[in-house]
């Protein structure tokens, strides 16, 4: 609950910040004992999204060269600016297949971390 009021709260200030037309870019590491599983609830879920209108542009990672992090799995979702975002996150608290989808990653996934980037610009 923390985090999903502290996600609003970004959300929130970064539109007041103006950041609100930069590309922005949710990266999301998960710990998972089945990568195959969720890669393919991973690509159902980029359906879900594409039917319900979702700009999201969604890919999946795992880590071959990375120490002790070898095995993670990254998860990126590029949205063409934060407005996109706040957008989609609404749509999957209010959707009810988009709820039952992420119900069913968090019985296949742990999320280690969540953030937001938004494109450095010159």
């Amino acid at each position: 609950m923390k985090i999903r009021i502290g996600l609003i709260a970004l959300i929130a200030s970064l539109l007041c910040a103006g950041a609100a037309n930069a590309t922005t870019l949710r990266v999301v590491v998960v710990q998972t004992t089945d990568a195959a599983a969720y890669a393919k609830a991973l690509e159902d879920g980029k359906a879900l999204l594409k039917a319900k209108g979702s700009p999201a542009q969604l890919r999946a990672w795992v880590a071959t060269y990375a120490g002790e992090s070898t095995g993670t799995v990254v998860v990126s979702v590029e949205y063409p600016n934060l407005e996109a975002l706040a957008k989609d996150y609404g749509l999957m608290r209010s959707d009810a297949d988009l709820r039952a989808w992420l119900q069913g990653l968090a019985k296949i996934r742990k999320v280690v971390s969540d953030s937001i980037y938004e494109e450095l610009k010159p």
